[in-house]
């Protein structure tokens, strides 16, 4: 089944234009559940109720507003939110070209293909090749839905890929975590054996090998159920801990072997 584009922009760098369609990458597939109520299965009902009055708000009486002090907000309104977005509307300028594996993972937030539009597919050829060799990304800024994203552009096994990415106050700096170092730390026994250890359980990445199991365990459990059988809940045994990790590593690295 083809994709629909959900937006259509133009990439642009050093006067050069290559107009292209957005589509999105990723598809979810995560169980989503609703709310019923336990003594007759209705679904239950969330409205909009103003805490004052008690009473039901229309959705047209609905503005958006930001708190700045308790109970107090500004309110705005849809056009001035859009004003704030910005004029670039359908063009997303590169700003810089950067190495694409220096970007850490964390700042990667929703990804899209990028296809050519008609008139602009030698220019999305020579944008996806030029990336494709030197290895780097564009790095730009798109308006998308009234907001403003900041996005990177990479070739992406034969097309173009956009990711939105978060901003660098958005992603918490790592010395922040409060990570435990025990006083003695690993030998390099211990550090090696891990070494060997995950080289041994090396392999290529392959997505299809790590199926969502927890999806199919509960369609399967809403499919019992609904056909009127009796559910037993098994409960799993808890990992014991090791006291020995140079003796757990050992015993691990036998399994994997034997595997």
């Amino acid at each position: 089944m083809a994709l629909r584009s959900v937006f259509n922009a133009t990439v642009t760098l050093a006067g050069i234009n290559v107009p292209v369609k957005l589509f999105t990458a990723t598809e979810s597939k995560r169980i989503s559940f609703k709310q019923v109520h336990a003594t007759d299965g209705a679904p239950i009902e969330h409205r909009r109720i103003d805490p004052e009055t008690g009473e039901t708000v229309p959705y047209s009486d609905v503005v958006k507003g930001y708190e700045v002090g308790d109970d107090e907000y500004v309110e705005l309104t849809k056009d001035e939110v859009k004003a704030a977005a910005g004029e670039r509307t359908k063009a997303i300028p590169i700003e810089d070209f950067v190495d694409a594996d220096a970007i850490a993972p964390e700042y990667f937030d929703k990804t899209y293909y990028l296809g050519a539009r008609e008139g602009g597919e030698e220019a999305y050829l020579v944008l996806q090749e030029a990336l494709e060799r030197t290895g780097r990304a564009g790095i730009g800024r798109m308006t998308f839905h009234d907001r403003e994203y900041l996005v990177a552009v990479r070739a992406l096994d034969q097309v173009l890929g956009l990711h939105t990415m978060r901003f660098g106050d958005e992603v918490v700096d790592p010395s922040d975590v409060d990570v435990s170092r025990p006083e003695k730390g690993p030998s390099k026994r211990e550090i090696d054996m891990a070494g060997a250890l995950v080289d041994s359980l090396g392999d290529d990445w392959a997505p299809e090998k790590q199926p969502d199991e927890y999806r199919d365990r509960v369609l399967k459990l809403v499919e019992a159920k609904a056909s009127g059988q009796t559910i037993v809940q098994e409960q799993a045994d808890e990992p014991g801990e090791s006291s020995d990790l140079l003796a757990a590593l050992e015993a691990s690295i036998k399994g994997s072997k034997k595997k």
